[in-house]
């Protein structure tokens, strides 16, 4: 009997994980460069978490979830998203007594029940970042800036940032009756999941994909043009502060995001190579996610981003993550079992000394490895045989330019170095 990874699941082979890799180093120096500490949450949570904090008339909520019961007839929910985890963690350790704001960032797992396509699995992986205890402006400014940074330090530079004002408690319900006005009699032309969206949540309708309902939204009512005082002003800060930081956007006033906990600021960056998934990042503010999970009224915004979709902007790029790689030196051993021994404590003094290093262990010709380390994109190579054991020195191979010259064992290290610092970081200086 052979098995496979279950449907909408994958293996991420070593052939691919340098480039997660990569990604998810930019993402942690750029979080120590804003001040965002990482956090860790739990994988599964109570299902009244994501069904409160969410929002029970979401696709997620409804359709989405992976839901189970444990041996204590316990309602588990795999985490769809990692906000609302966040929040109970806040609220659990009564970090909102803490010094404000309090920055987090997460990078993990998540899973939702939904078709499987093109940089969308079921379970997938997210980064991103929670932001507590001020309703500044700024701090959106800031989450957006520090989103712009990541895509341009990866190359992906050309993304459109679409951003909205979604109202708050006071000036939605109002937006919410014109919208139901709007749709009341253009029912039949919505599709099956808008019929139940119109009834829970109207702002939904302008979230849907379907071709037929996409058609009608053009002419829905505009929230931009009922919002409250409050909200206004804050929207109109935060485009201020972006102008200020010559970051582009577009506003998009018919972006809701697909999330209930949503207030004031929304936005998604979008790439126009992908498709019908070519959102490949947002988020916005949440000031009243806290209280609705039962904590102290405390403002928050953040943005969650799918890794998956960035990495497959990526490769419509042509990335080359070998071009980020820690350089290597692999030891060839041109002679018999004897050799063994030396090449070992050579490998261990280079890892020792912070080199990535390997060693020849299937026994193969001195040509076989060297067209191994060619292969494989070693940047340097040491060559043990017989003579140079007894001269206590070794050949030292450039595989950039060919370059082989002889090296003394005592000097072995301090020239490796020298020659790694020409050809780009070493593993001690990344």
């Amino acid at each position: 009997m052979s098995f496979k990874a279950p449907r909408g699941t994958r293996d991420i082979l070593p052939s691919e994980i340098e480039k997660w890799q990569y990604v998810e180093g930019v993402l942690r120096k750029l979080c120590r460069e804003y001040g965002y500490s990482e956090i860790r949450t739990p994988l599964f949570e109570e299902t009244g978490l994501f069904a409160r904090g969410v929002g029970e008339g979401t696709d997620i909520v409804e359709k989405e979830m992976y839901t189970f019961k444990d041996r204590a007839e316990r309602s588990l929910t795999l985490r769809p998203e990692c906000t609302a985890s966040v929040v109970r963690s806040f609220l659990e350790h009564k970090l909102f007594n803490e010094p404000q704001p309090q920055k987090f960032y997460y990078i993990g797992p998540m899973f939702r029940y939904d078709r499987p396509q093109a940089g969308r699995y079921r379970q997938f992986h997210q980064f991103g970042v929670e932001a507590f205890g001020t309703s500044s402006p700024v701090l959106d400014t800031e989450v957006i800036a520090m989103s712009n940074d990541f895509f341009q330090r990866i190359g992906l530079d050309d993304l459109n940032l679409e951003i909205n004002s979604v109202g708050c408690k006071f000036c939605r319900p109002a937006y919410n009756q014109l919208v139901l006005d709007y749709y009341k009699n253009k029912l039949e032309k919505l599709c099956t999941d808008c019929h139940i969206r119109y009834e829970r949540n109207p702002l939904r309708i302008l979230d849907c994909k379907n071709e037929k309902c996409l058609s009608l939204v053009q002419d829905a009512p505009s929230l931009a043009d009922n919002l409250c005082e409050e909200c206004a002003t804050h929207f109109s800060s935060v485009l201020s502060f972006l102008d200020s930081l010559n970051i582009r956007y577009s506003v998009n006033h018919r972006l809701v995001r697909g999330l209930d906990y949503y207030t004031k600021t929304a936005f998604e960056f979008v790439s126009a190579e992908l498709g019908a998934q070519s959102s490949l990042g947002g988020g916005g503010r949440y000031d009243n996610l806290v209280e609705i999970c039962g904590g102290p009224p405390t403002p928050g915004v953040g943005v969650a981003m799918g890794l998956e979709r960035v990495i497959l902007a990526l490769d419509k790029r042509g990335f080359d993550p070998s071009l980020y790689r820690d350089k290597r030196v692999f030891v060839a051993l041109a002679g018999d079992d004897k050799l063994q021994h030396e090449g070992l404590l050579i490998t261990q003094e280079l890892r020792r000394a912070g080199i990535s290093a390997e060693l020849d262990f299937m026994g193969r010709s001195l040509k076989s490895q060297m067209k191994f380390a060619g292969k494989n994109n070693f940047s340097l190579v040491i060559i043990l045989g017989e003579k140079e054991l007894k001269e206590k020195a070794v050949l030292l191979r450039d595989m950039q330019n060919g370059e082989q010259e002889e090296i003394k064992r005592s000097k072995l290290i301090d020239k490796i170095k020298e020659k790694l610092k020409r050809q780009g970081k070493t593993t001690e200086e990344a």
